[in-house]
């Protein structure tokens, strides 16, 4: 499975059977990053933002596939969505491996959704703080769900992402498996050893 980064919470996933892009930004939302056409079988939007919610940017293939998935609602912040609302968590079954895409979850998860989540095998998890978790809470909910790849997104980096939030340096730090790549793209293999990847954000020059 070929699992591509385009900066902040945007993925495609591509197994070569099905496709799915999480979380496509709208032109001009995140500082830094510009979203190429993408085209996919599905496209996830974790919530109405912005900069997570531009559909419109995605080319949908009209295949009529259906893989393993479920939607989990949760909320963009630590008081039950009082200030920023709900937050929808994708989990997709692709050929047994299962890919968790957290968006904008703004709150640690409770002991009743980690058990409805289940087995994690890849893990997209925001950890810039301000809008969403930060990295202490990140990396708990990361021990707590035990994925076989780790890969933190949300953040601010050189040249890209929000002001306001944090850099991925703290959450790297604390997970004791990082490793940084020189590129956006990354191949799933079951085989692989556990690891968190810090992927190369394709910054608009």
């Amino acid at each position: 499975m070929t699992i591509t980064w385009y900066g902040h919470s945007c993925f495609k996933i591509d197994d070569g059977n099905f496709s799915a892009v999480f979380d496509p930004y709208s032109p001009g939302s995140v500082p830094g990053l510009e979203l190429p056409p993408l085209r996919a079988d599905i496209c996830l939007c974790s919530h109405g933002h912005d900069d997570h919610c531009y559909a419109r940017g995605v080319a949908l293939s009209g295949r009529d596939i259906a893989p393993g998935s479920e939607l989990i609602s949760t909320f963009h912040d630590g008081v039950r969505g009082a200030e920023r609302g709900k937050n929808t968590m994708a989990l997709i079954e692709l050929g047994g491996v299962r890919i968790l895409h957290m968006g904008d979850i703004g709150h640690p998860l409770s002991p009743r959704l980690i058990e409805k989540i289940g087995r994690v095998d890849v893990l997209m998890i925001p950890v810039g703080g301000y809008y969403t978790i930060d990295a202490l809470q990140a990396a708990d909910i990361k021990a707590a769900l035990t994925p076989r790849l780790t890969i933190p997104m949300h953040y601010r980096g050189a040249g890209f992402g929000y002001s306001v939030l944090s850099g991925v340096e703290d959450f790297a730090a604390r997970c004791g498996d990082t490793e940084y790549f020189d590129t956006n793209i990354i191949e799933y293999e079951t085989s692989a050893r556990k690891c968190t990847a810090i992927l190369k954000c394709p910054v608009k020059r």
